[in-house]
């Protein structure tokens, strides 16, 4: 007894003295963290609402039941769910530290499905089986390279997918039975990073590839897919560059359904004679690119979405008739996934818009009834008073009009508001207004503005504005945000003296740049793993991809073009900038390589001006795990408060 006194006496002390106070949040091993101070514990509480939305999208529908597969997040990355009706509990399936993608049910039967993973966001997918009856997983590809999710058979019993294990670099066709990992075989060899495969003809004798070489020039190529052979279909030799995107086979095999910009500003729905090529466009009243699109099984209905001034309509098209089906009216957002169940009067999709995060309905084409099948968590916030955005145009220095989405903060703050100029990457792409997230943050608590601008170079507004950056034209789309910022000294409501411009991946070479041509009109900027020099990314960036950039920025071989991207390239201008800068970037960046991260810290440092920097090891082109997220967003508010708002 006076032993078992003695142990619980001094297990009381143990537990009676005083806990340390925690004020600080420790960043984990895989992060390197320079320059940033100690997140400070009450910050993370604040913001933690806005840490914890979550979305869902709709990734496959079962071929005989109706259920669907989705991808969300109740961890720290997205995993594959099952859902079997709507608003139905979400079935967690896959359970990896790296998000899943590309959940896709063997279309037959349904009993097992295919998806995707890489490793530490280096883009080197792999694709897996995953047995329903078991709940094992079963590897399909050799581990190593860069594979695509694949296109199933109409039979159900083959996937065709594109692998680089043969070169490293070059796309080609491989062909496997999931149920038999020993049937996978080369089926064709390419030349060239841009080959993706879109379907099988009715009878599953041909396969319809696409050869991308440039958001304005691709080609439509036939497979035999016993032999292999391919045969070039669309555009023809000698025709001028033309863009196709998408294809499907009629049910019929005598025609495909595409989107291409032959013959147009923008991208059209077309139906296509395979005998005689001639193109039949379905979607010429409408003066907008048709962004997504897929054909019902009984091969009656086409569903699409047109990018109408940013915002994401659905069709759908009766490809008897051509006439328009009238639908119900969905919020303003964006509309994209869309999946046609088997028995063709189900239509999947996932939709977005400012006032929630994203998650999958359906919509019966019968009777036009939508159901909601997820309902994700926004944190416990009332999103129904989220900002709306506002489309702002400007002139830029040669007299054209460039557009973006302006985002007030609320009205309870006054006075002149200080702004972000969030500037979006590829540059062959277009901010489109959604749901902003944790950006929401600084809209609703720091009364910061938001400003999205789409400069020349983005898409959604025709193929020649598109092409108003390329090669030797790349600083012009600098010049856009230079007049931004002009225009936003004429704005009453906006603080033109405080401004920060941030981006990814090419948006973080703007931001660069911006901070190099324009440091005495911003406070400060934020490079995410951005360009800093084209000239070494270009040479560093996966083989795969090299000369599908180089098509977009111009050939570093070329002496000329060399001398002018070495001119232009943030890190040979980095004394220019004078405003504090923070850097971040993932360590398995498999686009732009973490030494154009590094190289401008180090220059930059040499300014006397602060340099904040944060780099996670387990992550590749942005941070797709939530602790990694959640620890930028916390240093970016730090950054914002410290040289935006002060």
């Amino acid at each position: 007894m006076r032993f078992l006194s003695l142990l619980f006496a001094t297990l009381l002390a143990v537990i009676l003295l005083p806990m340390p106070i925690v004020t600080a949040v420790t960043p984990g091993d895989n992060l390197v963290v320079e320059g940033i101070p100690p997140i400070p514990v009450d910050l993370v509480q604040k913001v933690e609402r806005y840490t914890q939305f979550r979305s869902a999208g709709i990734s496959s529908w079962h071929p005989k039941k109706r259920e669907m597969l989705i991808s969300t997040r109740f961890g720290d990355t997205n995993q594959v769910h099952l859902v079997k009706s709507p608003l139905a509990t979400r079935q967690q399936l896959t359970f990896f530290a790296e998000p899943v993608s590309g959940a896709s049910f063997q279309p037959i039967d349904g009993n097992y499905f295919i998806f995707s993973k890489d490793t530490g966001g280096n883009e080197f997918n792999q694709n897996y089986r995953y047995d329903l009856d078991t709940g094992e997983t079963t590897l399909l590809t050799d581990g190593k390279s860069k594979n695509s999710g694949g296109v199933w058979s109409n039979r159900g019993d083959r996937i065709i997918y594109t692998s680089t294990r043969r070169t490293g670099n070059d796309a080609d066709f491989y062909m496997i039975n999931p149920q038999n990992p020993a049937s996978n075989q080369l089926l064709t060899q390419n030349e060239g990073g841009g080959w993706y495969g879109l379907d099988w003809s009715p009878d599953d004798s041909q396969f319809l590839a696409l050869q991308y070489v440039s958001v304005n020039e691709s080609y439509l190529w036939l497979l035999d897919t016993s032999t292999g052979e391919k045969k070039l279909l669309l555009p023809q030799p000698g025709e001028e560059k033309i863009s196709y995107n998408g294809g499907f086979f009629s049910k019929n095999g005598q025609g495909l359904y595409v989107i291409t910009d032959r013959d147009s500003e923008f991208s059209r729905l077309a139906y296509v004679e395979l005998d005689t090529l001639k193109h039949t466009y379905l979607s010429q009243k409408i003066p907008w690119d048709v962004t997504d699109f897929d054909l019902s099984q009984d091969g009656n209905n086409l569903a699409f979405v047109t990018n109408e001034d940013g915002t994401g309509v659905l069709h759908i098209l009766n490809t008897a008739t051509g006439r328009f089906k009238r639908l119900p009216k969905l919020p303003i957002g964006q509309v994209y996934s869309l999946r046609w169940h088997q028995n063709s009067r189900d239509l999947g999709f996932t939709l977005i818009s400012a006032k929630f995060t994203a998650d999958a309905y359906s919509l019966n084409v019968r009777n036009n009834k939508i159901e909601r099948w997820t309902l994700s968590e926004t944190g416990g916030l009332n999103t129904s008073n989220f900002t709306d955005a506002e489309l702002v145009r400007w002139k830029s220095f040669d007299g054209r009009t460039i557009s973006g989405f302006l985002y007030r903060p609320p009205a309870k703050f006054t006075g002149k508001r200080p702004v972000i100029i969030n500037i979006h990457g590829g540059p062959e792409s277009q901010f489109r207004p959604s749901f902003l997230g944790r950006n929401n943050y600084y809209l609703n608590e720091l009364g910061v503005a938001i400003l999205f601008p789409n400069v020349r170079g983005s898409t959604g507004y025709g193929k020649s504005f598109t092409k108003l950056d390329n090669g030797f034209r790349r600083e012009d789309s600098v010049k856009d945000i230079g007049t931004l910022l002009d225009w936003i000294t004429t704005q009453p409501n906006l603080d033109a003296d405080r401004i920060l411009v941030t981006g990814g991946s090419y948006g973080g070479y703007m931001s660069l740049a911006v901070a190099t041509k324009y440091s005495d009109k911003i406070k400060a900027a934020i490079d995410i793993v951005g360009i800093s020099n084209f000239v070494t990314f270009l040479e560093n960036t996966e083989g795969y991809r090299q000369d599908l950039r180089r098509v977009e920025y111009g050939d570093e071989r070329d002496p000329k073009m060399r001398e002018f991207l070495e001119k232009i390239s943030p890190t040979n201008n980095a004394e220019k900038i004078k405003v504090p800068l923070f850097v971040i970037h993932g360590k398995n960046d498999p686009r732009v390589p973490l030494t154009e991260a590094e190289q401008i810290v180090e220059t930059v440092r040499k300014n006397n001006v602060p340099v904040w920097y944060l780099m996670a090891k387990d992550e590749g082109h942005g941070f797709s795990k939530k602790k990694n997220i959640d620890f930028q967003f916390y240093a970016t508010v730090m950054f914002i408060k410290e040289f935006l708002l002060k």
